[in-house]
């Protein structure tokens, strides 16, 4: 009960926050949308951080730890650390002095005035739309999620959902973005303030020896390859350096930047970022690799609640209590600018756009924006009720894959006077295309990934798939009722890392395991290693499966994931949207010479 008072009192104070924003507020959009363009330094720092950040940075950091191991800090906190700060200095900088300059508030508002467009604009806004749906639910999920956890069940997660729900929309429906950064910088140092803390109060509190043994013991068990990135595939590794390429795309953070005062703000912002970033996710990972030691058997979509776990058994009332407030200002940070950001490019990409505001007045546009908060908000609970897939998953699937995948359109009509709108319009085909056919290839590869996820807990059970004890699991053999899928001789090297299965209802084991252990003769090698002569003693175990057998291995499926020749989609999503980008530009008539004229003075071609 006390941990559930100190969250509930954060909400309260929260709500409080954002209520004041509304008098300082003015009767126009760009002070409800923008805060005026007026936001300083260090508001401006700690408020586009906890943009960035959602309940995935600190619940899915934990959970992917838990099953990954420590490399899950090199795979996805070290290329954000070094790539977001990247963008921010290059994207976020030039698309704030061109916004303050042409007063745009959207990047489809720049869009349509830097290629003369409307309809591509259109495409392009209902595209980003599409995707940040499912980022936004994502912290409504966590939300409740995280305060049906700490009142061990006295709030269930319907209502933690609405708790949620009700204070993101009153923040932003009362103080719109300068309600939203005020209540940022208050959240923003309590979550950061989380993971330190947490650490060091876990740690002191554990049993048998504390942090050290937790550690030394799951080394030397078979979950010993936690502690290394030896289990994680270089392509799938590698490949996540470019999902950072989405933050400057997401919506709620291109609308930040333009609401920066001076371009000042960026420099601190840059140098800063890094620091943060490690200041939240290497806490997170550790804890979970502390969780897979204390908490050895949790499966499926119970690992996203490790940390939560941890916090309940570990740590005094009244800590937890203010750790678990730290959990919900992470989750509610970045909804809150989702949700604004969502009704900033409803209200002035499309009503103002197509008349609303020339018809019904500047004032409308306010109550439209607020209207539209309220049914958005509405619509998002209901979807999370569903409680779809794990937080990780979800996000990095379709939201982070996507706006990965539409940088290079920024990068085009920012820095290439010769960029067109079909160049801009093939890109985002490309994107939208492949976002359909990861899809498709996930829903009908699932039964294979549900075989390869049995095979994996057989595997580190000592059992048979399907649980039936006695027969060998793995070794490319079928389990008993299990598709038959042959492995492909042009199959890359096998993933053995993954995150999550997608939709597997049955929520299999879900942790990467170790080779399976089989039966040998005496003497012979070790399965994997080289025996008598230099020849290999066994067999590797299949993790990965062709999900054409035709094609080799050109679309592959994991237990967790559909890849292309071992690399996520987002590497052929990337570069080849830049490449469209590029030869489409090339050959259609490029802008007028009065629109690059305006944005490229003096490059213009006489």
């Amino acid at each position: 009960m006390g941990p559930l008072i100190v969250i509930l009192i954060y909400l309260a104070v929260v709500t409080y926050i954002g209520s004041v924003a509304v008098r300082r507020g003015k009767n126009n959009t760009e002070d409800f949308f923008l805060a005026g363009r007026s936001i300083g330094p260090m508001v401006f720092f700690l408020s586009l951080f906890a943009t960035n950040m959602t309940a995935f940075a600190i619940l899915g950091s934990s959970g992917a730890a838990y099953k990954q191991g420590v490399g899950i800090f090199g795979m996805m906190a070290s290329s954000s650390g070094f790539m977001i700060p990247l963008t921010i200095f290059l994207i976020g900088t030039r698309l704030w002095a061109l916004g303050k300059r042409f007063g745009h508030m959207t990047q489809v508002a720049f869009f349509r005035d830097r290629w003369e467009c409307s309809g591509i604009g259109t495409f392009i806004f209902a595209l980003s739309a599409a995707m940040i749906v499912p980022y936004m639910i994502i912290s409504i999920i966590g939300g409740g999620t995280v305060l049906e956890e700490m009142s061990k069940g006295l709030v269930p997660y319907w209502l933690g959902c609405l708790l949620v729900t009700l204070v993101v929309t009153l923040t932003v429906f009362l103080g719109g973005m300068r309600g939203t950064v005020w209540v940022n910088v208050f959240q923003t140092i309590l979550f950061m303030l989380f993971g330190t803390l947490a650490l060091l109060v876990i740690s002191s509190n554990l049993p048998d020896g504390g942090f050290g043994a937790v550690l030394s013991k799951l080394g030397a068990s078979p979950k010993g390859f936690l502690l290394s990135r030896e289990k994680m595939p270089a392509e799938v590794f590698w490949s996540y350096s470019l999902i950072p390429l989405s933050s400057i795309m997401f919506p709620h953070m291109s609308i930040m930047c333009l609401s920066a005062k001076k371009m000042s703000a960026f420099k601190n912002t840059v140098v800063a970022y890094p620091l943060a970033i490690m200041a939240v996710w290497l806490p997170s990972v550790f804890l979970g690799i502390i969780g897979a030691g204390v908490f050895p058997t949790l499966k499926g979509t119970e690992t996203d609640g490790v940390l939560l776990k941890l916090l309940t058994e570990y740590a005094p009332v009244w800590v937890s209590g203010i750790l678990g407030a730290g959990i919900i200002s992470v989750v509610m940070g970045s909804d809150a600018h989702q949700v604004l950001a969502l009704s900033t490019m409803f209200t002035k990409d499309i009503f103002d756009y197509y008349g609303g505001r020339q018809k019904f007045g500047e004032k409308s546009s306010i109550l439209f924006a607020r209207g539209f908060i309220v049914v958005l908000t509405v619509v998002a609970y209901l979807i999370a009720l569903a409680k779809p897939q794990s937080i990780f998953e979800l996000a990095v699937r379709f939201a982070f894959t996507g706006f990965a995948a539409l940088a290079p359109v920024m990068v085009a009509a920012l820095f290439w006077k010769r960029s067109t709108k079909w160049g801009a319009l093939a890109a985002t085909l490309w994107v939208t295309f492949w976002l359909f056919l990861t899809g498709y290839l996930t829903t009908i590869s699932e039964p294979i990934g549900q075989e390869l996820a049995k095979a994996q807990a057989a595997a580190q059970g000592g059992k048979k798939p399907g649980g039936k004890p006695g027969a060998g699991p793995v070794e490319g053999g079928k389990p008993a009722g299990a598709p038959e899928v042959q492995a492909s001789p042009a199959a890359p090297a096998s993933p053995g890392v993954e995150p999550t299965p997608a939709a597997a209802p049955a929520s299999p084991s879900i942790e990467p395991t170790p080779p399976a252990p089989t039966e040998k003769p005496a003497g012979a090698p070790e399965a994997g290693k080289p025996g008598p002569g230099g020849k290999p003693g066994g067999k590797k175990p299949v993790t990965a499966k062709p999900i054409f057998p035709e094609l080799g291995g050109l679309f592959m499926r994991s237990a967790a994931q559909v890849t292309v020749y071992g690399y996520l989609p987002v590497v052929p999503m990337v570069v080849g949207s830049a490449l469209l980008m590029i030869l489409f530009s090339l050959a259609t008539k490029p802008p007028s010479k009065e629109t690059i004229e305006k944005y490229f003075p003096g490059k213009a071609e006489k």
